[in-house]
């Protein structure tokens, strides 16, 4: 490791300075405007009480989902596995309104699912409400947690598999054995941030929450500032939510995810019993179908873009929602990487946490409520909304997808800087020069991973955007909900549609894209 007084770790530490004075700026405009305490406390503890009771249920049922299907996926493998666990890992960056306009439109009343059955005489319930929310959170989690658990199966050492094998492990003996102990350990850590995830979720509430009996404190904080313009009900809420999730990350720190091991395991076939196979394949078919269907749903309501296309105001919104998006990509690119860089310098395990936790404010700042401390400020400062909008969209995006984008480059830093560190400080390489000729053909393709990601957190964001948006500055997601509002059917899902293409193909490319960038110099 490098001594502490370098280039990089006090660029590391300006920038994560800049963080900290960014977000208590933002804590002090909104404490600056909380006026008295709400009228009704009761309001307040039905708040809490149903955001945390569909973030535990969310948090359940998608670990519960999520260990299934990874335990079937590393035991099965067949043509397009592949494929299948890709889009696995793209789930996370899939936007929530996709999913949900998706479950609408199966399980709407003018859903297809629904329009089968009403021939028969028979009617599904309702998709608005607890429900619903729990369906659309599964499917964006338990993908997200499959993915994860299934990169830690997949990494058992090849020694443990082979004497498994030799030993004749049965289908539940290898389970307890050895992909318990693997799973047990990363279960807590995920269970934090699925539940943080689900706690400050907005979109899928927003749209599937079918009334107040339903509704959190993103949702609150929304109406209170975009419908009723009460900014005192708006700013307690949101420092009762801020104190929360403060108390929240506190066990999604202690519980961080750990990274993977190196075992290689692609060349060791585990055979279970017949039945123990039928089980898993009836996983993957079912997990597939149950998970994918709204996906698949939202691109065949799609297939008439037509009418859509011919629209400003759909060119217009797909224009600012890739610049915003390119902006942010590159914004979370330049600060996960100083930061990464600057944790990395020194060895003093004190200052990289010191550098590392601003990173993860997300965490204790959902985006409503990021949003509307930026809503204040722009009315301190006489700014109109739509003004401030692409300046807030592109640093608060960024915000929102650093902690992901640190989970992926610390690591690969750590290791570049364990394997080639002494060799590069004999050489007297300047920072830049390690960076392009060492660090930057190393970790190109997870470079290339943060830049998807930064993209497509954006491309997708409805939080930030719906306190900012109006008829002439709009995303793609606010269009989308805007023709949802509107009965526009048709255009919401072409929306969705193109939205969740572009998003899907945005982190199947992008990372190879600038993977073979970083290699052709080489």
């Amino acid at each position: 490791m490098q001594s502490a007084n370098t280039p990089r770790f006090w660029t590391g530490t300006a920038v994560s300075s800049a963080i900290v004075l960014l977000i208590a700026t933002l804590f002090y405009l909104i404490w600056r405007q909380k006026g008295t305490l709400v009228e009704h406390p009761l309001d307040v503890a039905h708040l809490l009480r149903m955001s945390a009771l569909q973030a535990g249920l969310t948090t359940f049922l998608s670990l519960l989902v999520g260990a299934a299907l990874a335990w079937a996926l590393n035991r099965i493998h067949f043509p397009g596995r592949a494929l299948l666990v890709g889009l696995l890992s793209a789930a996370l960056v899939t936007p929530g309104i996709v999913v949900a306009i998706g479950l609408i439109s199966i399980w709407g009343r003018a859903g297809w699912l629904n329009s089968a059955l009403s021939v028969l005489g028979l009617q599904t319930g309702s998709i608005f409400g607890l429900q619903g929310i729990l369906y659309a959170h599964v499917i964006l989690n338990a993908t997200f947690a499959a993915a994860v658990l299934l990169a830690h199966l997949d990494a058992l050492p090849a020694n443990r598999l082979k004497l498994g094998q030799n030993l004749r492990f049965s289908a539940w003996r290898r389970f307890q054995t050895l992909d318990w102990p693997v799973l047990r350990s990363t279960l807590p850590g995920l269970g934090a941030i699925i539940f943080l995830l689900a706690f400050t979720s907005f979109p899928i509430v927003l749209t599937l929450g079918g009334g107040p009996a339903n509704q959190t404190f993103e949702i609150a904080i929304y109406t209170a500032i975009r419908i009723d313009f009460d900014l005192r009900t708006a700013v307690f809420l949101a420092l009762v939510q801020l104190s929360i999730c403060t108390f929240l990350i506190i066990p999604a720190s202690v519980f961080a995810l750990s990274p993977p091991g190196s075992g290689i395991t692609k060349t060791i076939i585990w055979r279970d019993p017949q039945m123990a196979r039928i089980i898993q394949k009836a996983i993957i078919i079912v997990s597939t179908i149950g998970l994918g269907a709204p996906l698949v749903s939202v691109l065949l309501d799609g297939l008439s873009v037509g009418p859509l296309l011919s629209t400003p105001q759909f060119w217009q919104a797909l224009g600012t929602s890739l610049i915003i998006g390119l902006g942010s990509a590159l914004t979370t690119i330049f600060l996960s990487t100083v930061i990464s860089m600057a944790s990395i310098s020194t060895r003093k395990k004190f200052f990289r946490t010191l550098i590392v936790i601003p990173s993860y404010i997300y965490l204790a700042v959902p985006g409503v409520t990021l949003s509307l401390g930026f809503f204040l400020g722009a009315r301190t400062l006489g700014i109109l909304p739509e003004r401030a909008a692409p300046i807030v969209l592109v640093i608060a995006n960024a915000l929102l997808a650093l902690p992901f984008a640190l989970a992926i480059l610390v690591p690969i830093f750590n290791a570049s800087t364990q394997r080639y560190g002494r060799l590069c400080t004999s050489l007297c390489l300047s920072n830049w020069a390690r960076f392009r000729w060492v660090e930057w053909p190393m970790m190109g393709r997870e470079i290339g991973l943060v830049f998807a990601m930064g993209f497509c957190f954006s491309l997708g964001d409805l939080s930030i955007i719906a306190l900012f948006g109006t008829e002439t500055f709009s995303t793609l997601p606010w269009l989308m909900y805007r023709a949802l509002g509107a009965y526009r059917t048709h255009d919401a899902a072409a929306l969705a549609a193109i939205l969740l293409l572009v998003s899907t193909l945005s982190f199947q490319i992008l990372p190879r894209v600038i993977e073979r960038m970083s290699r052709a110099g080489t």
